[in-house]
Formats: structure tokens, sequence, C-alpha cells
């Protein structure tokens, strides 16, 4: 069939668009203010994208409209829609469908589901699942939130391996909501054996009006995991203890908790895997921080679930090389190292710097770069978190553009720590004028962040490669 996909850039609705391109359909799609790294790998795929969301586009009549959540019936100030082309759709009577719907009836209907949910680390841990069944022989298909290094792609159908009952298909599942005519959380379609529940708390607080509600979700999810399935939680989440409180049907496996199924023994990035206390494999890779070493017994315990050994998923996970955007190294100057990290949640940040701090000990300065960018953070419900979020950074640096709050007054706590604009440019002649030779610079931001990794990179190489 001919699909067209109406918000084709998201991670989500770009991964879709690669499985059915790959599946044999033809795909085209469009979107506005279109970033890399999706927007480059779509064209490498040869899908076309119209940028804007025109009534114009009727004329390429489609089999079947995909509708990612971006869309709305919003009007904008002068009374337009600000999505003509979901209006035509509508009054025409055009056949429509969501992202999810259609990847549940056209790509997962006889898969054997790996659902990664979490409130953080669902990408990063969807890409070690993926990865261990990869190095296991299993070839599993797979749709990630970003990039995975390893495979150079975010989505792929895979094959079915020899011994597996079913082709085996990894996916991160989001709790955010399907589309404008669906409310369900995303993941309620994609009916896994294996469901991992990484963590929860509060966010998305521009459809959610409080943890609880984001818990009903979840227990959606497990409702929908059959008796054969298994559940892999984390053990230390009390909203995923009440959860699984709620009712469970299929078998548990924990991790991360003292008493869990699955431990840690060691230091974030060279740990022992101990299963009920005995040893069954090693761990040891690039990556820091405990949030790593958690994502990295979530994936073990799921890929346990189809057969792969802790031993082997161990020895795979020591040749992952994580996902582009999470503390993905842009350069350095001066040996001043430039990261590029997707963390935009107060926690994830937390995390992120914490386990930057880990590797680089005290002595060297970590510089944060932000920006409130989620629906969650321009809401302003976390501002009061931001100072905890920062706790490991030397200097913050936050831009502040399309926020309705205050985020100097935010920072406060900070001191002359904090810098704010609402301007990059300013942002980046800021950081240059603070900036010493071994300085760790973190850009942290779930959009593209208007470039200013590469800003940063040219400035730093003025300042110091021309001094």
């Amino acid at each position: 069939m001919h699909i067209h996909i109406l918000g084709i850039c998201g991670t989500f609705m770009g991964g879709v668009a690669a499985l059915a391109r790959e599946a044999g359909h033809t795909v085209t799609g469009c979107d506005a203010g279109v970033y890399p790294p999706m927007s480059d790998q779509l064209r490498a795929l040869g899908i076309e994208l119209i940028e804007g969301f025109g009534t114009e586009q009727l004329s390429l009549q489609p089999d079947m409209y995909v509708v990612g959540n971006v869309v709305s019936r919003q009007h904008l100030e002068d009374g337009t829609p600000k999505f003509p082309l979901m209006e035509a759709i509508l009054d025409q009577g055009l056949p429509y469908t969501s992202g999810p719907q259609w990847l549940s009836e056209h790509v997962l209907q006889g898969r054997h589901v790996l659902a990664v949910a979490g409130t953080h680390g669902k990408t990063t841990t969807t890409s070690m699942l993926a990865w261990i069944l990869e190095c296991a022989g299993l070839t599993p298909g797979f749709l990630v939130g970003g990039v995975p290094l390893d495979f150079g792609v975010s989505a792929r159908l895979g094959q079915q391996a020899t011994g597996q009952e079913r082709p085996l298909f990894v996916i991160e599942a989001d709790e955010y909501d399907t589309a404008f005519f669906d409310k369900r959380s995303k993941f309620v379609h994609y009916r896994p054996r294996t469901a991992v529940l990484n963590n929860l708390e509060f966010d998305h607080a521009d459809i959610f009006a409080d943890l609880a509600a984001i818990e009903r979700q979840f227990h959606h999810l497990i409702r929908t995991v059959p008796a054969s399935g298994r559940v892999v939680f984390n053990g230390i989440e009390q909203a995923l203890v009440r959860v699984l409180h709620q009712g469970c049907w299929s078998e548990q496996r924990s991790f991360g908790a003292a008493v869990s199924d699955f431990t840690a023994e060691g230091v974030h990035h060279a740990f022992d895997v101990m299963q009920q206390g005995k040893k069954v494999g090693r761990v040891e890779w690039a990556l820091s921080g405990e949030h790593n070493q958690l994502n990295a017994l979530a994936a073990i315990a799921a890929a346990e679930h189809v057969g792969v050994s802790p031993a082997v998923a161990a020895e795979a996970l020591g040749r992952f090389h994580n996902v582009k955007r999470r503390m993905e190294l842009r350069g350095s100057v001066a040996g001043i190292a430039v990261y590029d990290d997707f963390a935009h949640h107060p926690t994830a940040i937390r995390t992120t710097l914490d386990g930057l701090r880990q590797r680089v000990g005290q002595q060297q300065r970590i510089l944060a770069v932000f920006e409130p960018r989620s629906n969650t953070m321009k809401l302003g419900t976390m501002k009061a978190q931001l100072p905890w979020s920062l706790k490991e950074a030397d200097l913050a640096f936050c831009h502040t553009a399309g926020l309705d709050w205050n985020a100097a007054q935010a920072l406060t706590d900070l001191g002359e720590a904090a810098f704010t604009s609402d301007n990059v440019d300013t942002v980046v002649a800021q950081v240059m004028e603070h900036v010493r030779p071994g300085d760790q610079i973190v850009c942290m931001s779930n959009g593209g962040f208007a470039g200013i990794h590469g800003k940063l990179l040219a400035a730093l190489q003025y300042k110091f490669a021309t001094a």
C-alpha cells in the first residue's frame, strides 16, 4: 500500500516509515521544522519528505494516512487550522490511523514483542536488548526512539531465527498518548510477550494529571502480557510496585534492588551480574552511571526470556556502543569535550551529570548547557527540581526561549553559577566567557537545540586554536 505519514520526522514515526518501506510499501510523509538524525535517515531510504501540512498533499492519494501525535485540531490566532491536511482528511472521510495502530496491525502481528517502557532509559535499554539478541544470532526486528550506533538505523524488520517460535521484535514502548483521536498510551497497542518496566515517575504534565494517571496506563500494559510472558521490573521503584499490586498475570523478574532476581556487584563501568545471588556474567564497557547499570540488568533479564543466557548477554554489552545523542561526544578543542545528550527531565539531567562526574572525578569542571524544551518542562511543572538536577555541574547555562516562567528565578539557588538567555548565540557567548581548557560541556535537549554543539565547537576553535 501507499501510506502518507503526518509528522514523519519524530523518532517514532520515522521508525514506522523505515519499517513500512522495508516491508515493501510506498512511503511519503510530511512534517515541519525537521532536524537530523531522522531527516537524514529518511532521505537515505529514499522517502519523500514534504515540508508542512498543506492540503495539496491530498493529490498523493495514499491508501492510508498515518497520523503522528504531533498533529492536533488546533487553530491559529487567525482562525485557520494549524494542520489543514488533517482537517481535509476528516472532511472528506479519507482513511486514517495512528502510528502505533498501523504498526500493531502490519508489523507486530505474529511476532514475539519485547517492549521497553519507563520514564527514563527506554531508548538506551531498547538498543541494549536489540544488540544482545543480535549478538546471540537471533536477528531481531526493532524500533528505537533514536539511532543505535551499533546498527546505524532506528528500525528494521528482522528475521525469524532458528529455534524461535516467532520472529523477535524489540520496541521502545512510550507512555505518551497515541494520537489526538486515541488518548491511550502508545504502548497498549504493542501486545508484548516480554515487558520491561525500567522506572516510573511523573512526566508529560501536558497529558497526565498526576503520577497515578500514568500508573494506570502502565497497568493497562501489564494487562496485555500473556500468562506465558514475562514482566521485568525495577525493584527499587515504588511506583512500579504499586502498578504490579494492581494485578499481574505473568512471570515476574525483578532487578536493581538488593533482593532482586538480577543485581550488580562492582562499579558502574565494570560489574558482575548476579542472578539470585550467583554470578552469571560480567559487564565491562565504556558507559557510565548507575542508570546504565540498571538498564543493563533490565536488558539481560528480558533477553533471558527468549533463551539468551546472562553470560552471553553480558559479553554482548561489553561491545555495546550506545545511541546517538546519549552522551555522544561531538568534538573536542584544547582538551574541552562537547557532548550531546537527550536528557530533558530533571531526573535524567541529574543521572547524566552524575555519571559524567563519576567518570571525570572532581578535578575537571562540568558545564551544563540545557533547554527546558519538553512539554512538561515548558509548563514549569518541574522547575523547582532544576537546582537539584544540576548539582554536579560547576556552571549551568539555560536557554529560555519559549518559557512562560522565570528560569533565572528557578535557578537562584545556584547563585553566580547559573546563566540564562533566550538566544542561543548569547548562550554560546556566555559559555565562551567562562570555559577553560579541560572542561566538559554537556548540551542537553530533546530537540535540535539550534545546532548549539557545532556553534560551541566553532567558538572554541576560534578562542583556543587561534590564540
